[in-house]
């Protein structure tokens, strides 16, 4: 599917890899991208980006991308005024990293991971990405059964594209039972969505990024970095976000690419 010209969608749009893959859908002619966040800076990204590239109309949307009803206002408001999303990229996401279990060094008790973190990450990692996903796919859908067309057929060209965000953590990474929960998740989500929103002429990916320089991995400190993560990486350095920006343009615009990509730098952790 050719990105110019379409309409995109971008949540977790105000920093880190939702950012950069805004701008790089607009270098390749996105004729409209939707920009999602909670933060007020993802409004500063879209003026930045819609000043470098004029032929694209960005518009920023603040709220919670848990909101069943923010997210339909999102999708309301962008079908109204531009037409259907042909783009979905749910890239919002958080880390609330802890042992599974660990000992309690003052009362010698065993501490369990707290239940209220592992909902926190899977409502925003696993269950609003999901969805975001689902109401594209549902407004094509409608889109299509209102000009008389069923089934998709090849001849018609693919009519969406939605790529998940997933990371190297679903292989399993200490101090990530959430978060690699989660991410692989999205595995079984993006390969069941496929299945059916194939249907409707939506194919479904999952990109997963290895450590890249985005503030949640600058918030673990750069001695952490240069100690645990760069001596396991191939490249020596953190992925540029422009990079996986790149891969996900990739997936999307290439029709024969489908299930897993995996951008990892050559990570791979040393033996415990």
């Amino acid at each position: 599917m050719q990105i110019k010209n379409r309409i995109a969608l971008v949540t977790g749009a105000a920093s880190g890899i939702g950012s950069a893959v805004a701008e790089e859908l607009s270098w390749r002619g996105a004729s409209m991208i939707a920009l999602v966040d909670m933060s007020e800076t993802v409004c500063e990204v879209a003026d930045e980006i819609e000043h470098r590239h004029r032929d694209t109309k960005l518009k920023c949307f603040l709220g919670d991308v848990t909101d069943s009803e923010f997210r339909k206002e999102v999708y309301d408001s962008v079908c109204a005024n531009y037409g259907v999303v042909n783009i979905c990229v749910p890239a919002a996401g958080i880390t609330r990293d802890s042992p599974a279990v660990k000992i309690n060094r003052a009362t010698g008790e065993a501490e369990i991971y707290p239940m209220e973190h592992f909902r926190q990450v899977a409502e925003v990692d696993l269950i609003a990405p999901i969805y975001w996903s689902l109401e594209m796919v549902a407004r094509i859908a409608q889109w299509r059964y209102g000009q008389g067309l069923e089934r998709w057929m090849p001849e018609e060209g693919i009519s969406g594209v939605v790529i998940f965000i997933g990371s190297i953590s679903s292989q399993g990474h200490k101090g990530q039972l959430s978060y690699a929960t989660a991410k692989s998740g999205l595995e079984g989500a993006a390969a069941t969505l496929m299945k059916e929103a194939i249907y409707y002429g939506v194919r479904c990916g999952v990109i997963h990024p290895g450590f890249t320089d985005t503030p949640t991995v600058r918030a673990l400190g750069e001695e952490y970095i240069q100690k645990h993560i760069l001596p396991e990486t191939q490249l020596g350095r953190l992925i540029r976000p422009d990079e996986i920006a790149d891969a996900i343009c990739f997936m999307i615009s290439n029709s024969a690419v489908s299930g897993e990509l995996w951008a990892d730098a050559g990570w791979h952790p040393a033996p415990a």
